[in-house]
């Protein structure tokens, strides 16, 4: 859910894990790490929007590495086993950064879909992350 509907997702989380559900929080480029802070343990994934949401081909948001950053050496020092996704954006040329900064599941749409050949898109993801 995003953090921006849900200020406090607490009764949300509760609800999916009742019904056997990973619960994941999301946050979009201009909220601050301090919204989603108090709730990360309740999270299985924390997705960090590079982009603002609503439709696929804008451009990554930098701005949001020290975000993901943060949220990396959260969920790190406390021994979570929280996954970090980032959505927005990603490409040849962002992954990697996405990547150091802390992001261990990436979504990439515009540049796989829109790619003449998507396997080879993929591929070259791979290879600029180092997989």
């Amino acid at each position: 859910v995003h953090i921006e509907v849900f200020p406090d997702p607490t009764e949300v989380a509760s609800i999916a894990r009742d019904v056997d559900l990973g619960f994941g929080l999301v946050i979009n480029p201009p909220t601050p790490f301090e919204a989603i802070e108090p709730f990360i343990e309740l999270a299985d994934m924390v997705v960090v929007m590079s982009v603002h949401p609503g439709f696929g081909g804008q451009s990554f948001i930098e701005a949001v590495l020290p975000k993901l950053e943060r949220i990396r050496n959260y969920v790190d020092s406390a021994g979570l086993p929280t996954d970090i996704e980032i959505d927005g954006g990603i490409d040849r040329d962002t992954i990697r950064p996405a990547r150091e900064a802390g992001a261990d599941v990436f979504v990439a749409g515009t540049s796989v879909f829109r790619a003449p050949d998507p396997a080879l898109a993929v591929r070259e993801l791979r290879t600029a992350i180092g997989q």
